[in-house]
């Protein structure tokens, strides 16, 4: 418990002294900005390292520089998992009045801290002249809008609400389909631990918010979980209470925590536990060659359904691409911005990269097994935004949450989470 509790005590500080480390993804030397054989760099800012992400961020930048002859893409990539150490050296860069040409950040809330701080340009100019209202579901456009402006361009789409489970394991254990609902979820994994397999696997202290969120939106509905982020919300009163309750009840067939959310899905893969909540990113995990992941059969190793209680809808988290203000090569960033909201520019990233195109023009013939039912989903689901994973939250306030969950797991304290949960609300929502 204690590798949960210390991680979320972990300040900014003891990441920004990436900012004398240097080195993006790509290996290029020369600066940011600088002229290279007669064409402008575009320093593009992104935590995409990994396999499959950085194969789809090459394809991206192949499609820009055939598009654009006198720009040569700067590829300024950070690794770390979920943006976290990218994140902190931006802020350093922002802070420094050195921003890079464009930066990845998930599309929504995550952004508001940007905006209100005036390091954003409004792209709703772009939404204009690219007609983007047009091809992106008006819900997306929605809840990437503030005060009705524009400030990112989104350029996949990954769903955050997704049962992974091990078909043979349930079987096992005499459940003949994956749960719809959370009561049902309740009563296969006592059915599982019965057959002394683990319940459910989870990961690092994050996936526990990562769970919560799930949780929140299959016990409470759709429309009442949107609700939570508007002023007012009421993160006190008793189907909160409920809700919270089965989380509770939900962590108490866990397994032990594993370093990350890979090892934790590993567990279902292998046969050694039976469900993982998780976003669609695992699919790839799942699912790719070993050098990038597990090589694993799907609805053979591994099958996926809605999480329990939330079908019809889509929790929704995207990686967008924004406008610093005073970017060396303004031009350069709109040209690459023009790429990633283009179809061509989406079709060629997000197969790669195990993601969907935030575009409803897609190429639907790309997208196949897991990614098909994803797209048919996207397409006349219901959207939730994601806490975790930066939409229906600011920074700040996910940081509250995250110490009130990391709290929780130390104590079991379900009446201390929700009181938790409500000040972190009441000082933060906009």
């Amino acid at each position: 418990m204690r590798r949960w509790l210390a991680a979320v005590s972990i300040t900014m500080a003891g990441v920004l002294g990436l900012a004398g480390c240097g080195g993006g993804s790509g290996g290029q030397t020369a600066e940011p900005g600088s002229s290279s054989g007669g064409k402008q760099q575009v320093e593009v800012f992104s935590w995409w390292t990994g396999p499959g992400e950085a194969d789809g961020l090459a394809a991206m930048k192949k499609i820009f520089e055939d598009k654009n002859p006198n720009y040569t893409f700067f590829d300024a990539a950070v690794a770390g998992g979920s943006g976290d150490k990218a994140k902190a050296l931006l802020q350093s860069k922002l802070q420094a009045g050195t921003p890079p040409d464009t930066f990845q950040g998930h599309a929504g809330a995550e952004l508001q801290g940007y905006i209100k701080a005036g390091n954003l340009e409004d792209l709703t100019f772009l939404y204009d002249e690219l007609k983007l209202k047009d091809v992106f579901p008006a819900q997306l456009v929605e809840q990437i809008s503030v005060e009705g402006k524009i400030y990112s361009v989104p350029v996949n789409i990954h769903r955050s609400n997704v049962l992974w489970f091990n078909p043979k394991v349930l079987k096992d254990a005499g459940i003949a389909a994956a749960p719809k609902t959370i009561e049902e979820f309740i009563a296969d994994l006592e059915k599982v631990k019965a057959k002394g397999k683990i319940p459910i696997s989870v990961g690092s202290e994050w996936t526990a918010t990562h769970l919560l969120e799930n949780v929140l939106l299959g016990s409470l509905g759709t429309d009442a979980y949107n609700a939570l982020f508007k002023p007012g919300a009421d993160w006190s009163g008793p189907q909160m209470t409920k809700a919270l309750e089965n989380y509770a009840k939900i962590m108490s067939y866990a397994g032990d925590p594993q370093d990350d959310w890979q090892p934790a899905a590993k567990q279902v893969a292998d046969g050694e536990a039976a469900f993982n909540i998780m976003g669609d990113w695992a699919y790839g995990y799942f699912h790719n060659p070993p050098e990038g992941g597990l090589g694993k059969t799907s609805k053979t190793d591994f099958d996926w359904a809605p999480a329990p209680g939330t079908e019809g809808t889509y929790m929704w988290l995207s990686d967008s691409f924004t406008l610093p203000k005073g970017a060396k090569n303004r031009d350069g960033a709109v040209a690459w911005l023009k790429v990633a909201a283009s179809k061509e520019g989406q079709d060629a990233f997000n197969p790669k990269k195990g993601s969907i195109p935030a575009r409803k023009d897609a190429d639907q013939s790309l997208y196949t097994d897991y990614l098909a039912d994803a797209l048919k989903d996207w397409s006349g689901d219901k959207l939730a935004g994601s806490i975790q994973h930066g939409v229906s939250v600011s920074q700040p306030w996910l940081a509250s949450i995250n110490e009130a969950v990391g709290l929780f797991i130390g104590s079991k304290d379900v009446k201390g989470l929700q009181q938790g949960l409500a000040d972190a609300a009441k000082a933060n929502a906009q």
